[in-house]
């Protein structure tokens, strides 16, 4: 099975040397099982069809989805016309992306930065999933998923992201607001980048702290194979 991923940001360059992209990352989640295709959509690198892949994963950036970027409405256009083909998965910007494109709402939360290990509780199982345990896994965002379209359904959260795990069950396709793909050496080299400037010391110590408790990245990545294969 072949899957494409659409790669919608990049880590800073220092960080990609020692980490890889997200397309790598993506793939050493999803594991041996699957073939891979990057496509760099910030750089008009878009498939010509959406028979091109058997499945899609659509990653993290640091882009918002209400920026103007030409290549967001090229990107939601094409998620848009997917959806119910092919599964598909996205992560993060990718979660933010497909709340928005089917009907859902995305704000830059008030809440503020969320970093570090976060924990979801599973509000709804399904399928793929080998148990409603919560989850703990490494996050990186401020917009937040505000309401979901018709025939979305919540599968988890918290009370920091209410809208963690949105599933498309007309769709083929779920999403995360959390970042599996994220080994907590990265994780933690991203907060130790923007300690003092982007996040402030407090919020980033308390992240960097949390990132040393066990997490939930395995079986989570076990989640996603079996969605992809499942479907």
């Amino acid at each position: 099975m072949r899957i494409g991923i659409l790669e919608t940001g990049t880590p800073p360059p220092d960080l990609k040397d020692q980490f890889g992209g997200y397309d790598a990352m993506s793939g050493r989640l999803l594991g041996e099982a699957f073939t891979y295709r990057a496509y760099k959509v910030r750089e008009g690198d878009m498939p010509a069809s959406a028979d091109e892949c058997d499945g899609w994963l659509i990653t993290g950036s640091a882009a918002g989805v209400y920026d103007p970027d030409p290549w967001i409405g090229a990107l939601k256009t094409f998620i848009t016309a997917l959806a119910g083909r092919a599964p598909m998965v996205g992560i993060c910007f990718g979660h933010q992306l497909m709340a928005e494109a089917f009907g859902g709402q995305v704000v830059k939360s008030p809440k503020g930065w969320g970093i570090g290990l976060h924990r979801y509780d599973i509000a709804k199982p399904a399928s793929f999933m080998d148990s409603v345990a919560p989850i703990t896994l490494p996050v990186s965002h401020q917009d937040q998923v505000v309401a979901i379209g018709p025939g979305a359904e919540t599968l988890g959260g918290n009370d920091f992201t209410p809208f963690g795990i949105i599933a498309y069950p007309d769709r083929g396709a779920i999403s995360i607001q959390a970042h599996p793909e994220f080994d907590p050496a990265y994780a933690r080299a991203l907060i130790v980048a923007r300690r003092g400037k982007r996040y402030d010391e407090l919020l980033a110590d308390t992240a960097l702290a949390s990132l040393t408790e066990p997490n939930d990245r395995a079986r989570v990545g076990g989640w996603l194979q079996r969605f992809f294969k499942s479907r």
